[in-house]
């Protein structure tokens, strides 16, 4: 009688501390998340459609983000982008590099629709708010950063207006993207040669 009450206990105490998470399960549904936050939008984003094609319950689904902000801001993790290699002694090959690697980031299925989808006034704040701080922030950081190095190797004009100088380098990609469907042969190294020379640079 004792072990049998043992033994209840236990699985009592199992219970209550919840399953061990599926971790395949979590990287189904946050990838499936990802691109239904794509490409229908953060408002007719559905928990259910999600479980039913990342192939879970939704039981399942809501112990693990009890609410849609919650998966959502967790799927964004999924759209930073890997970081360039570490900085060489060419800072406008620098700049040309972390350029590149923000158009293969943002050429990947989806990506262009997320933009548009953070940018729709029913998108919850703290989905926002993720988005800017985990792929917006650190591009811009990093860009920022290389150019800052361009001012103390004095490369560039030393009151160069970076804020401007920053959003030109990605907010150039997103104008083209809707004018026309097809990027301009070496983008990046065409955008880096421009903005160095805005700023007082001589490539």
């Amino acid at each position: 009688m004792y072990r049998k009450d043992v033994i209840e206990q236990t699985s009592r105490a199992q219970l209550r501390r919840g399953r061990r998470r599926d971790l395949d399960i979590d990287q189904r549904v946050l990838a499936v998340a990802s691109r239904h936050l794509s490409v229908h939008g953060y408002e007719a984003m559905s928990l259910k459609a999600i479980a039913h094609e990342a192939q879970t319950t939704r039981q399942a689904l809501y112990r693990r983000w009890p609410t849609k902000a919650n998966l959502a801001t967790d799927a964004l993790n999924a759209a930073a982008d890997t970081e360039p290699e570490k900085p060489t002694e060419d800072v406008l090959a620098d700049l040309t590099a972390e350029l590149s690697n923000f158009q293969r980031g943002v050429s990947r299925p989806g990506r262009l629709s997320l933009v548009g989808t953070m940018l729709q006034d029913n998108t919850a704040p703290q989905v926002l708010e993720r988005y800017r701080a985990h792929v917006v922030a650190p591009r811009r950081r990093r860009i920022r950063t290389i150019l800052e190095r361009a001012q103390q190797l004095e490369l560039i004009d030393p009151d160069a207006d970076l804020d401007v100088a920053v959003s030109l380098c990605t907010g150039s990609w997103y104008a083209r993207a809707l004018a026309e469907p097809v990027p301009p042969p070496n983008w990046p190294s065409r955008t880096a040669r421009l903005v160095w020379r805005a700023l007082g640079g001589t490539p």
